[in-house]
């Protein structure tokens, strides 16, 4: 059995993939891989601000289009990176186990805490969601907009004289990437993750039996869960890149606690709030959530 699987370009997609690949021969050393790279629009117009050139589609669907095509039999991407509703005839199938969730700030050598921050501080991040956040977290700091790959973003530190980046601590762990900056992890209250963020998402078709079968050798069933409740939440809020939006989904002793925030476009509201259930329900308390921060932002 050959399997073909697309994946982006950057280097840490390539990583990303080549982890999944190797957890899939050691369970099933008789499948033979073989990676196809394509290149997206977002990586095609890596400096204009993603939500000036469509949604979280940009850096899948070109893969998508191949997988329906029947090019490739396997897209593994970034979880956050997927829209809530997928094209017809494709499908996310099981899920590997999760990375770190949370985001982090690189500093400028130098600068050893977020305490040691001057005021007007200038932070580098693409991202609604982050920028809104640290904002409220710290109304002084100066947010300056950069996009490009993790490399590339933590070499904007120096060559564009900022004092900081903010970039997912999975993609830093998985490039296992060892710096002389100081990096701080930033906790859920400061800066609540992407839904999904840490999650591998692996789509095939819908009617692929065979690959699933393969897929399900690696299956972690909490970030199943976890993925799951964030998805709704990010499916009911109908979030993008348009509007900041985060959530992260614990797991202990069979119950589960989502937390979400979801913002205007301009940031001027940015609301937070907490479900808890069964894991049996995710998907309903994902929704749940949702309907709460909707009401709370006036949507």
């Amino acid at each position: 059995m050959k399997i073909i699987v697309g994946t982006r370009g950057s280097n840490l997609a390539v990583t990303q993939t080549g982890h999944v690949i190797d957890m899939l021969k050691d369970k099933n050393p008789e499948v033979e891989f073989v990676v196809k790279t394509i290149k997206t629009k977002g990586d095609i117009l890596n400096e204009v601000p993603l939500d000036k050139i469509g949604g979280k589609e940009v850096f899948i669907k070109e893969i998508e289009k191949e997988l329906l095509d029947g090019t490739i039999d396997l897209a593994i991407h970034s979880m956050k990176d997927v829209p809530g509703v997928l094209p017809e005839g494709l499908k996310l199938s099981h899920i590997p186990k999760r990375e770190d969730h949370r985001d982090v700030l690189v500093l400028r050598k130098g600068l050893n805490s977020l305490d040691e921050l001057p005021r007007g501080a200038k932070i580098g991040t693409g991202s609604k969601r982050r920028k809104y956040q640290i904002l409220e977290f710290r109304e002084d700091l100066e947010v300056v907009g950069i996009r490009g790959n993790v490399q590339t973003r933590i070499d904007r530190i120096e060559r564009e004289n900022l004092d900081g980046v903010i970039i997912a601590a999975a993609g830093m762990n998985r490039l296992g990437l060892k710096l002389e900056n100081t990096i701080v992890h930033l906790e859920d209250d400061i800066l609540l993750a992407s839904p999904c963020q840490g999650i591998l998402g692996l789509e095939i078709r819908e009617n692929d039996v065979e690959v699933e079968k393969v897929l399900k050798t690696i299956s972690n069933e909490e970030a199943e869960i976890q993925s799951k409740a964030e998805r709704a939440f990010l499916k009911g809020t109908g979030g993008s890149c348009h509007v900041p939006v985060g959530a992260y989904c614990k797991i202990e002793n069979e119950e589960l606690e989502l937390k979400g925030m979801l913002g205007t476009e301009n940031g001027e509201i940015i609301k937070r709030a907490l479900v808890r259930g069964k894991v049996e329900e995710a998907e309903k308390l994902g929704l749940e959530l949702a309907n709460i921060l909707n009401k709370e932002i006036g949507k």
